[in-house]
């Protein structure tokens, strides 16, 4: 019996790709945003969040997990990341559609034996400064013009584990999901929305984050049976 995991972070990650791949043509991607020349060109955008700034992501990672492990699969909709959120809503034909698509999630996952059983940060997170703008002092009677960066996105890898009933077999399988989570938060207010990195290349996070670096490395993301 071929088993397919439903994470509820990630199932809305895979039933956009799936629906794209069922059209034929992959949907046309979002214009890159307008970026300051300078932006691009400056080291700042791989400047360390401050460490309060990522414990605060991760310690938001975590209750975004505990929310899901509990059945609250809803958080992961309305806590995903507006940008993203927009782009996948439009790829599923609207928000509503969207919604739609989640809620069976639970559903899938029951009929499939497949239950959640954990949902933690693991490992080092990294962080960034993005979404670029211009702020204007009065420095000596004089008006200054000079670019900053206005959010913190801290990349934070994630272990999943997930139980399997097998139909003739009394043990279950436990899979661990090695994964990670994109936080984003407006520098400041430490809100932060996710993007889940499930499907997740470089160029779909560049092309809503224009001034990460071109070399960026994402977290590693596999399957696992847990022993």
């Amino acid at each position: 019996m071929k088993l397919t995991i439903f994470h509820p972070l990630s199932a809305l990650m895979a039933l956009s790709i799936a629906t794209a791949s069922a059209q034929g043509t992959p949907p046309p991607l979002a214009p890159l945003p307008k970026v300051p020349k300078e932006a691009v060109a400056s080291g700042k955008v791989s400047s360390a969040a401050p460490a309060d700034v990522v414990a605060s992501a991760v310690a938001a990672v975590a209750r975004l997990g505990e929310e899901v492990v509990m059945g609250r699969y809803q958080v992961a909709v309305e806590k995903m990341n507006p940008e993203w959120k927009d782009r996948v809503a439009k790829r599923m034909g609207g928000m509503e559609a969207l919604e739609k698509q989640l809620s069976g999630v639970a559903k899938q996952m029951v009929q499939q034996g497949v239950s959640m059983i954990s949902f933690k940060p693991q490992g080092q997170p990294r962080s960034f400064e993005v979404g670029p703008g211009r702020k204007v002092e009065t420095v000596n009677g004089e008006q200054v013009e000079s670019l900053v960066f206005n959010k913190w996105m801290v990349l934070i890898p994630t272990s999943t584990k997930f139980r399997i009933l097998r139909q003739g077999d009394p043990k279950p399988l436990v899979i661990e999901s090695i994964g990670f989570q994109v936080a984003v938060s407006d520098k400041g207010k430490n809100d932060w929305t996710f993007i889940d990195g499930s499907g997740l290349s470089v160029n779909d996070l560049r092309s809503i984050y224009a001034t990460l670096p071109q070399d960026i490395e994402l977290p590693p993301v596999e399957k696992r049976e847990s022993r």
